[in-house]
């Protein structure tokens, strides 16, 4: 079956004055436009598309790649707004319409917002939605401390970053756990930190304790060796200075070095950190 608004890995069953018609393995078939149409192909060459509905409302695939794909989050462009709703850049020649209705707050020309790409039953095609919390949930979480997860993150507060968690969860990475620049919109590598008994989830970019001793003690390490041997931090300096020299927490900044003392690899001076 031809999925709208996913990848089809699909045939190329036959070319035509519009381009090329395309089937999967039951028969049906979808038009991959001329201007999509790879300028080398053969009869029964398989190619990867992306499905939607055009302008015309007819079905049709394309080699280009949008920013955002069914049952997913992306951070887009309100492009327009009429009497109808709002309509959002997802990097495709017809824009991702947004309802009225499915807005979290009136969207205005210009701004970016965190949506979600769902297919209207009714029309069949895929539409978007702001109002992302409906689609998450924080019930029956599989997560445990330790886990890798892709994040999105959805918004900075004085609290630190709202993050959406493998398309599923909603979390929070705190202020004080944040050492580099991140913004609305970045997708990012994270790990759990903890879920807590009310369902929240607190994230960290880096990974924690026992997991991450070792590449931190190596990375200090590295960074010794590139600074000739001497580095002015150590066990009482500032978390400040540990954090814009290093990019580390003084917590993370502390194991490192008790494991490269513990290794005889430094030795820890009053005035910082010395290699042996």
């Amino acid at each position: 079956m031809i999925e709208i608004g996913q990848y089809n890995n699909l045939e190329i069953i036959r070319e035509a004055v519009q381009g090329v018609y395309l089937a999967d393995n039951e028969g049906n078939e979808v038009l991959l436009p001329n201007k999509y149409v790879p300028k080398e192909f053969k009869i029964w060459d398989t190619i990867s598309v992306f499905v939607y509905l055009d302008h015309e409302e007819r079905i049709t695939a394309t080699t280009i790649k949008p920013y955002v794909t069914l049952q997913n989050f992306g951070y887009l462009r309100c492009m327009d707004v009429n009497e109808y709703g709002a309509f959002v850049d997802w990097n495709l020649e017809k824009q991702l319409f947004v309802p009225f209705k499915e807005q979290a707050r009136p969207m205005q020309v210009g701004n970016w917002y965190i949506v979600y790409a769902y297919l209207d039953e009714k029309t069949n095609r895929l539409v978007g939605s702001s109002k992302t919390k409906k689609y998450l949930s924080n019930e029956n979480i599989t997560l445990k401390k330790f886990d890798k997860v892709d994040i999105l993150v959805t918004h900075l507060t004085e609290k630190g970053a709202n993050v959406i968690i493998n398309r599923k969860h909603e979390g929070l990475i705190y202020k004080e756990n944040i050492f580099e620049d991140i913004r609305t919109g970045d997708r990012l590598e994270a790990y759990i930190k903890k879920v807590r008994e009310d369902g929240k989830i607190d994230v960290v970019l880096q990974e924690e304790g026992y997991k991450s001793i070792e590449p931190n003690a190596q990375f200090v390490l590295e960074e010794l060796q590139a600074s000739g041997g001497f580095l002015p931090l150590h066990d009482k300096s500032n978390p400040e200075e540990i954090k814009n020299q290093l990019g580390l927490s003084k917590k993370l900044f502390k194991k490192a070095i008790g494991t490269l003392y513990k290794d005889k690899k430094i030795e820890i001076k009053k005035d910082g950190i010395e290699l042996l």
